[in-house]
């Protein structure tokens, strides 16, 4: 359980973090800066859920979010609590900090603070952040594990 606290630790950590230094720093007094012909660091709020998904204007919208995601953290963390593979506590603890990130967000500003813009010629993934990172890591470590390395009980 100590592993996938710590990386949820970290991770909250690197969220914020950079979250800070993009904001307030790096895009202070501009709106986005072109880097590459596939990427950009843009300034975006994200009232939804994942990549702005059921994006939605009442006001109590951030808060309901919040306490989804805050539910979803504790179920994880009782999850952490039992599981016993270190590849399984690895993924739940960047999904559990990632959440925590974002939840962090939504009760500072209202919504969520993207502001990496990954796209191809007009076609834009919608912007995300370090927190939706990890989240799609741990995400897929869970899905990969339970696909390839789950031991089968007959």
């Amino acid at each position: 359980m100590i592993l996938g606290l710590s990386l949820a630790f970290l991770v909250v950590i690197l969220d914020q973090t950079s979250k800070y230094i993009v904001m307030d720093v790096i895009l202070a007094e501009v709106q986005g800066i072109n880097y590459t012909s596939f990427f950009n660091l843009v300034k975006a709020w994200n009232k939804g859920v994942s990549f702005s998904m059921f994006e939605n204007s009442h006001e109590y919208g951030p808060y309901i979010l919040a306490t989804v995601s805050i539910l979803i953290a504790v179920f994880l963390i009782a999850w952490l609590r039992k599981e016993t593979e270190k590849t399984l506590q690895v993924a739940i603890g960047f999904i559990i900090g990632g959440a925590i990130g974002n939840v962090i967000d939504r009760f500072r500003f209202g919504a969520v603070f993207d502001f990496l813009d990954v796209f191809y010629k007009n076609y834009h993934w919608p912007a995300f952040n370090i927190a939706d990172s990890f989240i799609c890591i741990g995400a897929t470590i869970i899905v990969i594990h339970s696909l390839f390395f789950h031991k089968k009980e007959l």
